[in-house]
């Protein structure tokens, strides 16, 4: 059904969403956590940098990314004096772009159901002397596990759909850069319309199914939560 080259970005872009997703959760939850309790003025700025991919072009946040990892730039002549030469046009490049772009879709899930928790379960608990540490694991990620959910699944179908940052930042070499959506515009761009109606049918699909599963378990948690309150 896929060629060799389909087959191959298939798999890039997994392990690309894979990889971006599992590390916006380790940094995006600590993010969310202080967005959601601090009262520190410095929260809109936080929150307006961590939703500015939302309504900025990816072709816009490409290029200044390109500009600050290529040799010129700070991060780029950070990563060279560390002898890791520089990121554009590389796999580890298109994980540092994917995560600025996709970070609103893990941060924001996750802030909105830390909120709803309130302080009054982090209260109760602190007056059982369970630390901080404990406070977390035991109350705040069971009860905002729906918000985990969805921050996950958004994070790694959003990282699967990329196109303008990666093709930026990667651009187009077979097995290290080209995910499934350069290898869609490739098959337009040679004429080839079979092959790119097979990958992006694919994609359709799996966007919707992925939304599909994602408010099945949205409903079946929110289900579960007013049983709870009624039970009280």
């Amino acid at each position: 059904m896929f060629s060799d080259a389909d087959i191959t970005a298939i798999i890039l872009t997994l392990k690309l969403a894979t990889t971006v997703t599992v590390l916006l959760l380790l940094i995006g939850t600590p993010i969310a956590y202080w967005l959601a309790h601090t009262r520190s003025p410095f929260k809109g700025l936080v929150s307006a940098i961590v939703a500015l991919p939302l309504v900025l072009p990816p072709t816009v946040l490409g290029f200044y990314l390109l500009v600050a990892m290529g040799p010129a730039g700070f991060v780029g002549e950070l990563t060279n004096r560390l002898g890791l030469g520089t990121l554009p046009f590389t796999f580890e490049g298109l994980v540092v772009a994917s995560l600025f772009y996709s970070m609103p879709f893990v941060v924001q899930p996750i802030q909105n159901a830390i909120e709803a928790i309130g302080t009054r379960p982090l209260e109760v608990a602190a007056t059982l002397r369970a630390s901080a540490l404990d406070r977390f694991f035991t109350v705040v990620l069971p009860m905002a596990k729906p918000g985990f959910i969805t921050a996950s699944v958004l994070g790694f179908a959003h990282t699967v759909g990329e196109f303008g940052v990666v093709l930026m930042i990667g651009g187009n070499i077979p097995g290290e850069t080209r995910v499934i959506s350069v290898q869609i515009y490739d098959h337009v761009e040679a004429l080839e319309y079979a092959h790119a109606h097979k990958l992006a049918g694919a994609l359709v699909m799996f966007s919707f199914l992925t939304l599909l599963g994602l408010y099945s378990i949205q409903r079946r948690h929110g289900a579960q939560a007013i049983n709870l309150k009624s039970g009280l």
